[in-house]
């Protein structure tokens, strides 16, 4: 059985979520404070966290980073505040996703799901030794899909997993234009009627990561009112 961590200060919402996600099979752990949600989160075996921003003792963003320096693990965050710079921070410092609040429990479930199973996907992949899709060159820019790294240059470039992810998707699709609504049914496996400003959040970090001059894109084009592609 799965094992989803759920580190939420405000216990009705927290229950809600516990809920709807042992329904679905889950086991779920609840820790109010943000101090022992973190240090459950590296003492146990998670599959996913669901981790509110806005803590009272230690914020989510410092949990994150802490976190995701230690461990491998998708991390879902939480949040009643929907400004851009919170998600663009979040993305920033590892978290897979970022959900605002009041969401669907049902949208949740399916996000969680989501996250688990392409995690586990890489994992496995990665472990398996069947190589597919081995490299991708790209005018300088490699994606090796069997090891799950990516470099510019030579130079090794750290990206999130949905970062590579979306990146992987449009490598693999050269001068296909994706809306955000397709990258976040592919990338996230859920339909878009969720958040598909986090595409952009995430093509943002993407650039800033892999792109000399971000604002001067050499890989990843925007097409305004289309969507995204990389040209050949």
């Amino acid at each position: 059985m799965e094992k989803i961590l759920i580190i939420e200060d405000d216990l009705s919402i927290a229950e809600l979520e516990k809920d709807y996600l042992e329904i679905d099979g889950f086991e779920v752990e609840i820790q109010k404070n943000g101090l022992k949600g973190k240090q459950r989160a590296l003492e146990e075996d998670f599959d996913l966290i669901i981790l509110d921003l806005m803590l009272p003792d230690l914020d989510g963003f410092k949990i994150c980073k802490e976190i995701r320096d230690k461990i491998a693990i998708p991390i879902l965050m939480v949040s009643a505040k929907g400004d851009n710079i919170d998600k663009i921070r979040g993305l920033g410092l590892g978290a897979d996703d970022y959900i605002t609040k009041p969401f669907s429990p049902s949208e949740l479930v399916a996000r969680v799901k989501s996250h688990i199973k392409r995690f586990n996907r890489l994992t496995n992949s990665k472990e398996s030794g069947v190589k597919t899709n081995e490299v991708i060159d790209i005018r300088g820019l490699k994606i090796d899909d069997y090891s799950k790294t990516v470099f510019v240059d030579d130079k090794e470039i750290n990206l999130a997993s949905k970062e590579y992810e979306i990146l992987l998707l449009m490598a693999r699709n050269l001068n296909k234009v994706f809306s955000k609504e397709e990258i976040f049914e592919k990338v996230w496996s859920v339909d878009s009627l969720g958040d598909i400003s986090t595409v952009t959040v995430h093509i943002r970090k993407i650039r800033e990561k892999i792109e000399s001059n971000p604002s001067e894109p050499k890989y990843i084009e925007t097409l305004w009112g289309v969507g995204y592609r990389i040209k050949s």
